[in-house]
């Protein structure tokens, strides 16, 4: 049985008793989002919600083994005061393919602090239990010049899980003539295996460190993305995963995109990074790559949700 907690009013609004102060205000959403495998297939058995997010159904274009799902978030955007906390389970056995029905975006944040602070953030939790699969591949995320966004994730697996999941991060709108110059952005991923913390990425970006622009940051390049594949059991042997990642960055030759993707084996842990300066140039060479891993580590071949080609 699924429960839901119904919306919440609009924005919380924390009105100081003094009528001659300003209002701050703030929107905090949640959304709880459970799994679980069943005798009709991968269920989404749990919801509790807050705020404008949600999400309608599953989609079973693969068949009732693998759930589709689409985050929704009506207003399309964050600004500042808003916190967004999503929390997804994937129960035993279970297999999730979540994504996103268009791009995410952090907006230009307030500069006038009397009406609340400057803050946006996106926080999203992934907790996968034994033999569970999840594919997380949300649409790309616009940072607009000015915001003061702050977006992580956290995966954490078991050594029996499969995980593929990617962030694609576009900051300002250089082809509209609106270069990110003066915002702050940090993007943080975590992920754990067995409660351990194998892999820690963090970058801070803000005119006052320089790191859009420095040689050793990126370089001048707008757009940059991380694809992370981790399968403990499937990829157990050094030889395996050489062999894997010869196969990818023979992939990645093939579409002339050297100069564009790395990719490395940390420990297992398969961490391909993309440097450059277009989302769409990159989600494509991401699904390429995508083609190639998912039959190797879940077994199935890649079909993309149809939300993609709307």
């Amino acid at each position: 049985m699924i429960t839901t907690v119904p919306l919440s009013s609009a924005a919380t609004v924390a009105t100081n008793i003094n009528a001659s102060k300003p209002v701050k205000n703030h929107w905090l959403a949640h959304l709880l989002l459970e799994f679980s495998n069943t005798p009709v297939g991968t269920q989404l058995t749990r919801t509790q919600r807050k705020g404008p997010l949600s999400v309608q159904k599953a989609f079973y274009p693969e068949g009732r083994d693998c759930a589709h799902i689409y985050l929704l978030h009506p207003p399309a955007g964050i600004v500042s005061g808003d916190e967004l906390r999503i929390s997804v389970a994937v129960k035993e056995d279970a297999h999730l393919l979540f994504t996103t029905p268009g791009a995410g975006r952090f907006y230009r944040a307030r500069t006038n602090l009397d009406i609340g602070d400057t803050k946006q953030a996106q926080i999203t939790q992934l907790t996968l239990e034994a033999n569970a699969k999840c594919e997380n591949f949300p649409q790309e995320t616009i940072v607009y010049e000015g915001a003061d966004g702050f977006n992580t994730v956290d995966i954490k697996l078991t050594s029996s899980s499969v995980y593929l999941g990617w962030d694609i991060t576009c900051l300002g709108l250089p082809d509209s003539d609106e270069p990110f110059v003066d915002g702050k952005y940090c993007q943080l991923n975590r992920l754990y295996c067995d409660d351990i913390l194998i892999y820690h990425d963090r970058i801070a970006l803000s005119p006052a460190n320089q790191l859009l622009t420095h040689p050793a940051g990126l370089a001048n390049n707008s757009v940059f993305a991380t694809f992370l594949a981790y399968a403990p059991q499937t990829l157990k042997q050094p030889q395996q995963r050489a062999e894997l990642v010869a196969l990818l960055r023979g992939t990645v030759t093939e579409q002339n995109a050297q100069s564009l993707i790395s990719i490395s084996d940390i420990d297992g842990l398969l961490v391909i990074r993309y440097l450059g300066a277009h989302a769409q140039q990159c989600k494509q060479l991401f699904i390429s790559l995508w083609e190639v891993l998912r039959p190797l580590l879940i077994d199935k071949v890649a079909i993309q949700p149809r939300i993609w080609h709307t």
